[in-house]
C-alpha cells in the first residue's frame, strides 16, 4: 500500500468495479482511523489522468484534485499531483501544514510505489 489510508468502506462507496478498475463516477470511501473521506472519479485517462473530487470529508470542503503522468524521453514518468480545496471547521487552524505533510507523504508513497512496480 502506499498510502495512509487504513481501508477502502466497501458499504459507503457505489459504482466500484469488481476488477478494482473503477470508472469515471465511482464514489469511494476511504477511512483513517475513525475518519472516513468520501471521492467521486471525474475524469480518467489511463495511464495519463486520474482526478478526483470531494464528496463529504469532515476537514476539507470543495475538494478537487488531479494526478496527471507524463513520460520522460530516456525513461521514467514525471508525476503531477495538484489539488485545491477549502478548509473546514477546525482544520482551518492547522489544515496548510496538515494537508502538505499528508500529500508529501502520498506523493512520496506513490512514486516508491510506482518505482518498484518498474523492478519486477
Amino acid at each position: 500500500m502506499w498510502s495512509h489510508l487504513d481501508e477502502l468502506d466497501v458499504g459507503r462507496s457505489s459504482g466500484l468495479s469488481a476488477d478494482g478498475k473503477d470508472e469515471v463516477g465511482a464514489v469511494r470511501a476511504f477511512r483513517v482511523g475513525r475518519t472516513v473521506v468520501t471521492e467521486r472519479i471525474s475524469a480518467l485517462k489511463l495511464r495519463r489522468r486520474f482526478a478526483y473530487e470531494g464528496v463529504e470529508g469532515p476537514h476539507m470542503a470543495d475538494h478537487r484534485a488531479t494526478v496527471d503522468l507524463h513520460e520522460i524521453p530516456g525513461g521514467g514518468t514525471r508525476i503531477r499531483w495538484q489539488g485545491t480545496y477549502s478548509p473546514r471547521g477546525v482544520a482551518r487552524l492547522s489544515s496548510e501544514r496538515q494537508v502538505q505533510r499528508t500529500m508529501r507523504n502520498m506523493v512520496t508513497g506513490l512514486a516508491n510505489y510506482a518505482a518498484a512496480q518498474i523492478v519486477r
